[in-house]
Order: structure tokens, then C-alpha cells, then sequence
């Protein structure tokens, strides 16, 4: 009987991803310790309603942002409306524990703010009247100028693609401008939007830096707490289970929202591109100011305040070994992202040329994996291999393997194929839908087998695709913090875990420069990847 390769290896790619979901669940009746019971009757009710809170503030601050912002670059011209059109996609350089840093060092007692008085009025009692933002405010703000562009892409793209015979109709019937947005084009870009809306929800209810910074509880940092402070891994896991189920429900409303979704009218006449409105005089400086109030915030004012903190004290860049912090960056990237291309390749491939129901569903619910939380993953990952060491390595007579796959570069590497395998996976299959089967059967019949096909025809043509797959998961990992920070190998640091560290010892004037680094190394990567996530045929 011949095996059939690409079937057995896309079947276990899926499972593989699947596991951490699987060990999530299966623990959540383990036997816990007192520190449950503990924490059932003090602080879990005020993990889920922080959690909450958050989350719905995030999201309504999100949306005015994100969709403000891309409604006027989209229908309008004013000064500088071309460069806002890419600057402000920079926010995702600056990662939410970034933020948070950059916004307690600005408004903290005696901070840049208190220096900025001084230095323009003199000495004075400038700490009372400068704002604090800290705790759940502080949370809120931090996440949501870090996250906005996730609304903002998608609902650009989908402003990009309506049609100007719309807009004319609402012209017709009269509606003003603003009744035409809500009336017309924001129901037409609702898909787009609650996308949007719900990759900025599985971010922020899976952020541990900037909660654990401003000392919120909520449920991502007792999981963390649970397993590093209390040696609960039981408790970890049965937490991670609640998590799952909010992020599982908005994964559900993602999908509902997407499956019939269009982001342009089929009207009669046709698509017909849109024209832009020109903003002069007082509206233009208004659309300008918006924009760049939100480029400022969201980019330079983190990026200023890191640069300000690294030239005020220099002590800090000549103590930090950069070097040997990019090389251990960069290591990870090139690891994980060629292993996650690879696989990504090769279970969509399996699942290309053989068609099964099987294999269709555990692929995708293999790629909800993004949408579960690092720490989650990290837990349930040394969960699993705890397990497979006790229950079977051991009674097998073999030498234990956790130190092979718990604080390792090995274990690290997978787990972010685990938690990135979503993006490498549907990223080649947008390239590979736009290869027609046709192609795979005329390669058959000049007699090219399964595997000359793929490397021969495939994998060439699927090269922009691979190129924009290896910038995006390379991103990701730059920013990853609680996945580096739990199963890294011991003396292994990284950019993040660095600033993280620094900033936990209330060292913010030494977690600038590794931030700086940091904003500084994903900057080039957005640019590189922004002709892919901005492309603009119409314009």
C-alpha cells in the first residue's frame, strides 16, 4: 500500500497545532491547589471583570480611531493625506508594553512632562497638575493606539473598494456626508470592520506586558501568576480555559461576520472608482490635525520618549549588549519563520490535492492557534510535555525530554509555530488561490509528479506570497513577549524580554533602549511589508 505523503503530512501538521488546545481542556479538571480556592473567593471575579472592561473600552476606542482615520484618507484629499495613508499602519512597530512604558514615563512624577514645564516656566509644583495615566486607564490607552491599525486596514480596504455609485445614490436622496456614512458605507464596510474588531479583541484579552506593567489583574496575568508564582499549572490551565471560551466566542462572531461578507456593491452600472473629495482651508487642517494627532500618539510619542530616554542617559546604550540581543532575535526569526513556510507549504499543498473533509476541518480549527494567548499556549505547552514525559518517555525506559522542549530554543521554536502556524497558513493559501487547478492538471499530464509540481511550479509562483508571510511572522516574533519570556533557555534574551525585565525592576530609563531597538527593527519591517497590506488598485 502506498502512503500517501502529503495526506499524513498535512494530518500531522493540524494536530500538532491542535494539541495546545486539546491539553487546555483535558486540564481543566486536574486537581488544583489551595491557591484556587483562594483565588475563587478574593480575586477571580475581579479578573474576568477587568478583563471585560478592558476589552470593551479597547474596542470602542479602536473603532472611533481606526475607522475615523481610514474614512478620511479614503474619501478625501487634504495636506499630507498620501502619507498618512501609510504612516499610520506604524503603530504596530510600538507593541502595547512599549506604550505603556513610554505613557508612565511622560506623565510620572518628575517625568519628561515635569521637565518640559520646568525647562519652559522654571522651577515649580508642576506633579498636581500633570495627569496620571496608570491602571486601567493607562491599560486602555496603551492598547489601543498600539491596535487601532487592525481596524484600520480592514476598513480601509473596504472603503477602497465601494463603489462611487453608492455614494451618488445617498447624494441623490439627499443625505449629508454624515448621514451617508452611517447610513451607507459603515453598514457596507461592517464586515471589514468587526474583523477588524475582533483580531483587536484576541490581542487584547491575550496582552500580558502592558496589564502586568500597570498592575491590572486580569485573566492573561493570572495565568502567568498561577504557574511562575504559585507552581500551579492545573490552576494556569483551568484559567486558560475561561480565557478560551471568550476568545473562542469572538473567533465564532469573526467567522459568522466573514462568511457571506462583500465589500463592494454589485450594482447594474458597475464598479465605478471613487472620486475624493478635496478638503480646503479649515476642514483640510482639521482632517490633517486628526490624522496626525493619531500618527503622533501612536507613533512618534512612544518613539520620542525611548530616544529621549536613550540620549539622556547613554550609560544605558553602551551597558546593553545589542549584539548579542539581535543575534538572539534574529536567530529566532530565521528559525521559526522558515520552519513555519515550510509546513505552511506543505499542509496546504496536502490539503490541495486531496480534497478531504477530514483534513479541511482539522486545518482550520488547527489555525485558531493565533487567536489563543501566548501564556496560554506557553502553559499548555509544558502542560503536554510534562505529561508525554511522565505517562509514556519514562514507563518507555527512555531519559526524560523536558529539558529537550522546556527552556530551549526547540520548545520556543515551536511554540511560535504553534501560535504564528495562522498567519503562514492562510497567507500561502490566498497565493495558492489564485493558482487554478487547471495548472496541477496540466503539469500531470506532461507527466510532472505531486512533488515536481510543487517545487518546480508552485513554489515559484507562490514566491510575494512566501516573501509577505516570512515579513509578517517575522514581526510577530520581534514583539512576542510572554511565549520568549516563560520558555526561553536560561541567560537567553531577547529586545522584548529585555525592556520587559528592565520595566518589571521599575528601570525605565533602561528598558528605552532595548524598546528603541525594538520600534526600530519592526518600523523596517512594516515599511517592507506595507506595498503588500496597502495595496491600492483603484488609486
Amino acid at each position: 500500500m502506498r502512503i500517501n505523503f502529503w495526506y499524513i503530512s498535512s494530518l500531522i501538521i493540524s494536530l500538532f497545532v491542535i494539541i495546545p488546545i486539546l491539553t487546555v481542556f483535558s486540564s481543566f479538571f486536574d486537581n488544583t491547589s489551595n491557591y484556587f480556592q483562594v483565588l475563587k473567593d478574593t480575586f477571580l471575579i475581579e479578573y474576568i471583570s477587568n478583563s471585560l472592561i478592558l476589552l470593551v473600552c479597547v474596542l470602542i476606542l479602536t473603532f472611533l480611531i481606526g475607522t475615523g482615520s481610514a474614512y478620511l484618507v479614503s474619501f478625501f484629499n487634504f495636506p499630507f493625506s498620501n502619507f498618512f495613508k501609510w504612516a499610520l499602519i506604524l503603530s504596530f512597530a510600538v507593541p502595547p508594553y512599549i506604550y505603556a512604558y513610554s505613557l508612565t514615563a511622560f506623565f510620572e512624577n518628575y517625568g519628561t512632562a515635569y521637565t518640559i514645564l520646568k525647562n519652559l516656566f522654571g522651577e515649580g509644583n508642576y506633579n498636581q497638575s500633570i495627569p496620571k495615566f496608570d491602571g486601567l486607564l493607562g491599560a486602555v490607552l496603551s492598547i489601543s493606539f498600539s491596535l487601532y491599525a487592525y481596524v484600520y486596514i480592514l476598513a480601509r480596504a473596504s472603503f477602497l473598494y465601494q463603489s462611487q455609485n453608492i455614494i451618488d445614490l445617498g447624494k441623490n436622496l439627499g443625505f449629508t456626508s454624515l448621514k451617508a456614512l452611517y447610513s451607507i458605507i459603515l453598514p457596507a464596510a461592517r464586515p471589514a470592520i468587526v474583523a477588524g474588531l475582533s483580531l483587536v479583541a484576541m490581542e487584547t484579552l491575550a496582552e500580558f506586558g502592558a496589564v502586568d506593567f500597570f498592575s491590572i489583574n486580569t485573566l492573561t496575568t493570572g495565568i502567568y501568576n498561577s504557574w511562575i508564582a504559585f507552581d500551579d499549572l492545573a490552576f494556569a490551565n483551568r484559567l486558560s480555559f475561561f480565557l478560551l471560551l471568550f476568545i473562542f466566542a469572538l473567533f465564532i462572531l469573526e467567522n459568522l461576520s466573514r462568511k457571506n461578507a462583500k465589500y463592494h456593491f454589485n450594482t447594474k452600472a458597475g464598479f465605478k472608482q471613487k472620486e475624493k473629495i478635496q478638503l480646503l482651508g479649515k476642514k483640510g487642517f482639521l482632517a490633517f490635525s486628526f490624522c496626525f494627532l493619531i500618527f503622533f500618539l501612536s507613533f512618534l510619542f512612544p518613539l520620542s520618549q525611548m530616544m529621549y530616554w536613550t540620549i539622556k542617559f547613554p550609560e544605558n546604550l553602551f551597558d546593553l549588549n545589542a549584539l548579542d540581543l539581535l543575534t538572539n532575535t534574529l536567530y529566532l526569526v530565521t528559525l521559526s519563520t522558515l520552519m513555519l513556510i515550510i509546513f505552511g507549504l506543505v499542509s496546504n499543498y496536502g490539503n490541495r490535492v486531496n480534497k478531504n473533509k477530514t483534513l479541511n476541518f482539522l486545518s482550520t480549527l488547527s489555525i485558531s492557534g493565533y487567536a489563543i494567548p501566548g501564556v496560554i499556549l506557553a502553559v499548555a505547552f509544558i502542560t503536554f510535555v510534562a505529561w508525554f514525559d511522565d505517562n509514556l518517555v519514562k514507563n518507555l525506559g527512555f531519559v526524560s525530554i523536558k529539558k529537550v522542549f522546556i527552556g530551549s530554543i526547540l520548545g520556543l521554536v515551536l511554540v511560535y509555530f504553534i501560535r504564528f502556524y495562522s498567519l503562514a497558513y492562510n497567507g500561502i493559501k490566498s497565493g495558492y488561490e489564485k493558482i487554478n487547478i487547471s495548472v496541477d492538471e496540466s503539469s500531470y499530464l506532461l507527466g510532472y509528479s505531486k512533488r515536481k509540481t510543487f517545487m518546480n511550479i508552485h513554489i515559484p509562483f507562490l514566491r510575494n506570497s512566501l516573501l509577505f508571510v516570512g515579513i509578517l511572522v517575522s514581526l510577530e516574533i520581534i514583539r512576542e513577549l510572554p511565549i520568549t519570556l516563560i520558555l526561553r533557555p536560561f541567560n537567553f534574551e531577547t529586545f522584548a524580554t529585555t525592556a520587559y525585565i528592565s520595566a518589571s525592576e521599575d528601570l525605565l530609563e533602561a528598558a528605552a533602549v532595548p524598546s528603541l531597538f525594538l520600534i526600530l527593527i519592526a518600523t523596517f519591517f512594516i515599511i517592507v511589508t506595507s506595498k503588500y497590506i496597502l495595496r491600492d488598485n483603484n488609486e
